[in-house]
């Protein structure tokens, strides 16, 4: 006595989950990849320079926002209590950068200033952060 054939089904193999995984690696490296970018802390709009070039050494970001409040991070500091904030964030005293972001509307004075402050501690070099020229937006 013969039995009747089944017919027997293509072999198929089933990505879908391999499709959720590959998802859910690539949603892991985005969120995790959104905690690694540097905050340079408040937002200023910075003048624009020609020959601005990356510090790729920057040390200690310093910022004048548009009142002329200076802030390290996202805390503000007096001007008394300025020097003494910088020399406890730098424990490298030999090149030691600090950069002084300041907006633009920031009268000149007041940049002098903090700048003048700031060169007082031994072995600290000063920048001026700027933003590219080409970066700048047109004037009407």
């Amino acid at each position: 006595m013969r039995l009747p054939d089944e017919p027997e089904t293509p072999a198929s193999i089933n990505i879908v989950p391999m499709i959720d995984v590959v998802f859910a690696v690539l949603a892991f490296f985005i969120i995790s990849s959104l905690f690694l970018t540097r905050n340079e802390g408040l937002p200023v709009t910075l003048p624009g320079a020609q020959t601005a070039e990356g510090q790729p050494q920057q040390r200690l970001v310093v910022t004048l926002d548009s009142s002329g409040q200076v802030l390290i991070g996202d805390r503000p500091y007096d001007d008394n209590q300025l020097l003494a904030a910088v020399q406890t964030l730098i424990t490298d005293t030999e090149g030691s950068l600090v950069v002084i972001r300041a907006d633009a509307s920031v009268p000149h004075g007041r940049v002098v200033t903090v700048m003048d402050q700031l060169r007082t501690l031994e072995g600290v070099q000063l920048a001026i952060a700027t933003q590219p020229h080409d970066a700048l937006a047109p004037d009407p």
